[in-house]
């Protein structure tokens, strides 16, 4: 979509849709086309989890330096050289951040879409760990190391070289 203004027009209205659609008002049509109450639930958390994703990603691509795309263009790279070493990079942070959302929306979707699936009871869902794990105050635990988990990615791929990571000498 970043590429294409025609495929951004064409696909981000649905993509917009998927995201404004209430979750609870299509489990219950996605369980009956899913072949297994699990696949429903996965689809769920991945409609939910996809647009931060999306929109995070086609900004960073979006929001790469004009001063290094000129750079590019007067070297004579291709647009998938340019994709590929300079907006990709780029897009990278961006991407990151929407997986740091994505990953809270989508354990709410999951849990939503149990609830609607009428799976909540069942010992193994992630509902009935999530009940399970706040009657045990287990709940921060579970954000924390999710939490953590995002921001060590983070670390490790941007503490030399991103903007947002380097320490400032003034």
């Amino acid at each position: 979509m970043a590429q294409s203004r025609f495929a951004e027009l064409v696909l981000y209205p649905y993509a917009v849709v998927l995201q404004v659609t209430p979750i609870v008002a299509i489990a219950p049509l996605i369980l009956i086309y899913a072949p297994s109450t699990q696949a429903t639930l996965l689809i769920c958390a991945w409609i939910v989890a996809f647009f931060p994703i999306l929109s995070n990603t086609v900004q960073g691509l979006k929001s790469t330096d004009h001063n290094l795309l000129n750079l590019f263009e007067l070297y004579g790279a291709s647009r998938w050289q340019t994709l590929v070493y300079l907006k990709m990079p780029n897009a990278l942070f961006f991407f990151l951040a929407g997986l740091k959302i994505a990953g809270g929306l989508a354990l709410i979707a999951a849990v939503v879409a149990e609830f609607a699936a009428g799976s909540a009871g069942a010992e193994s869902s992630l509902a009935f760990h999530l009940l399970e794990s706040q009657f045990r105050l287990n709940i921060p635990r579970l954000f924390a190391a999710l939490f953590l988990t995002t921001n060590t990615i983070s670390h490790l791929l941007f503490h030399k070289w991103h903007e947002n990571a380097l320490k400032k000498e003034n």
